[in-house]
């Protein structure tokens, strides 16, 4: 088939600048269990002092790094730190700055740059982590945990490769006692002391404490032959804080000596992309037809990812399932001094054989640690999924951030089950007895029972996107209930029991990878200077590939 003809479209970069938001979904079932944790690795706890602008002034905070780096590593081996928890507890008087805004509860979202070093060449990393809602104590700190995936990275020669954590920055959705989103957070831009982000959150910076041990110091990663210093035991040559974007590699003071050689050494900072795409045959179709005629604003795009089931600690892998958008038209949001505010509403829909699911997929797992199970399952909607998001420009910077929550409501419907070889008739109508269930941040709007995820996008003038946005894609999380099963057995065999006792239960957490749009009314094909965004079929180009 011929390629029609691209109507004149920004490049992928440029299209990551658009601001909406699009539904990732999730998968909860039965899982591979986990396994023992590969030997030659270092655990790290590192514990900071920084200093926090709040609306009171600067107060003091301690902020714990834990994490998992190997022992040593190979000249341009790629390892991702694993576990990476950032603990921040902020003082009493934050408490405080965060209750006269009207907060009970908050959700945080950490991003803190972290510096890597090998010899003289340095590079930059971000790792980002989120958290579930936490009340505000009634006396004394605040404690926030938040847990996310950060970049892998690579030596570029012989030396010890160092981790130095610097700036942090801490974005807090700010919630009343009934759930509801508190009124305009904005601080004082005179005041130095913490930057607003609009209606219901505030954006607190940390700068690392000039006395902090080790100027931040993670770890050490020897790398290639020569002989390494144990984690903790050397410096990078500058404060993280200050280090190079990916790549520049240019070491304090010495930004005009051989550029392109110095880059060459600096350590290299991937994104994660584990595993590889499946091929195209073995995805489903992702197409719109004369059942679903496509309009001005409908997108179509894989998505794809793993959730964890607590009591069986391991994770379900959802292969790339097809979803069709209708995207909103972004409306002016609540008004604010610093940001030029807009919301967006936007539905989806699973596409699969005409139905609103995923495709079957299976997993094994072990129930209660010894048998093993087989199961064919899907997801099916009992409704439309709902994908809200808000975009904030600062009038300062022109900078964006990108919230989106996606709410769905699915249940999960078993078709097959086999247990140590043997099947078991499970019926035609097992599933689950609602949908699997999150916390809302927002009860009272959206009451009922489905799935929240949530994902952040920020766009900075010059500078690629990050996170999740709607035409590029990228990462949701959030964490779920499995409820308990229902009409699994036949003949008077009742199975509900074996998989609610197996499955069903809290704290379950979901990661999910959203890969490129393609936007109908006006595809970009592959081209010598376009990545492609749509085949010429009008099929979703990029398949994600699923992260833990």
């Amino acid at each position: 088939m011929k390629a029609k003809p691209a109507a004149p479209r920004p490049s992928r970069a440029r299209a990551r600048a658009r601001s909406t938001s699009i539904a990732a979904f999730v998968v909860l079932a039965a899982l591979v269990p986990t396994t023992a944790s590969a030997s030659g690795t270092q655990e790290v706890e590192a514990e900071l002092p920084y200093v926090c602008a709040l609306p009171s002034g600067q107060l003091p905070a301690t902020v714990r790094v834990a994490a998992e780096f190997p022992a040593r590593a190979e000249v341009g081996e790629a390892f991702t730190p694993s576990g990476v928890t950032t603990t921040v507890e902020l003082p009493e008087e934050a408490v405080a700055d965060l209750a006269g805004r009207g907060a009970a509860e908050v959700r945080a979202a950490t991003r803190l740059d972290v510096g890597v070093a090998q010899n003289a060449a340095t590079a930059r990393a971000a790792w980002r982590g989120g958290a579930e809602p936490v009340a505000l104590p009634e006396s004394g700190p605040l404690t926030l945990v938040t847990r996310g995936d950060v970049p892998s990275v690579a030596g570029r020669g012989d030396g010890d490769l160092t981790f130095s954590a610097g700036s942090l920055a801490i974005d807090l959705t700010l919630a009343a006692a009934d759930g509801t989103a508190t009124g305009t957070a904005t601080a004082d831009s005179g005041s130095g002391s913490g930057s607003g982000s609009g209606s219901g959150s505030l954006t607190v910076d940390c700068t690392l404490a000039e006395d902090a041990p080790g100027q931040g110091l993670l770890a050490t990663v020897p790398v290639g032959t020569g002989t390494g210093a144990p984690s903790g035991s050397a410096s990078p040559t500058g404060p993280a804080g200050t280090s190079g974007a990916p790549d520049d590699g240019q070491p304090d003071g010495r930004a005009d000596r051989q550029p392109e050689r110095q880059s060459e050494r600096s350590p290299k900072v991937l994104e994660n992309t584990p595993g590889t795409a499946p091929d195209r045959d073995d995805v489903p179709p992702c197409r719109y037809d004369e059942q679903h005629p496509p309009t001005d604003v409908s997108l179509n795009a894989y998505v794809t990812g793993y959730a964890n089931v607590k009591k069986l600690k391991g994770a379900a892998y959802l292969p790339p399932s097809c979803v069709l958008i209708e995207q909103g038209v972004p409306v002016p949001g609540p008004p604010d001094p610093n940001y030029l505010i807009f919301d967006t509403v936007s539905y989806a829909n699973f596409h699969y054989q005409e139905r609103r699911q995923t495709p079957p997929f299976e997993a094994t797992f072990l129930s209660f640690d010894f048998a093993p199970v087989k199961a064919t399952m899907v997801l099916e909607q009992t409704d439309t999924m709902r994908i809200d998001s808000r975009m904030k420009m600062s009038m300062t910077d022109f900078s964006t951030t990108t919230d989106t929550y996606v709410r769905a409501p699915l249940v999960l419907h078993v078709l097959d089950l086999e247990v140590n070889g043997t099947p078991l008739d499970v019926g035609s109508e097992c599933r689950t007895e609602t949908s699997l269930v999150s916390e809302d941040p927002d009860p009272a709007n959206f009451p009922g029972d489905h799935l929240v995820l949530y994902g952040r996008g920020e766009l900075l003038i010059g500078q690629p996107a990050t996170g999740y946005l709607l035409l590029s894609g990228g990462v949701l999380a959030g964490e779920a209930t499995i409820p308990a099963f229902t009409g699994c057995g036949t003949d008077g065999e009742d199975l509900d029991r074996l998989l609610t006792a197996s499955v069903s239960g809290p704290g379950n957490l979901i990661k999910q990878v959203q890969g490129q749009t393609c936007a109908i009314a006006a595809p970009v094909f592959p081209s010598p200077t376009n990545e492609g965004q749509c085949t010429e079929d009008l099929q979703p180009y990029e398949i994600p590939v699923a992260e833990h």
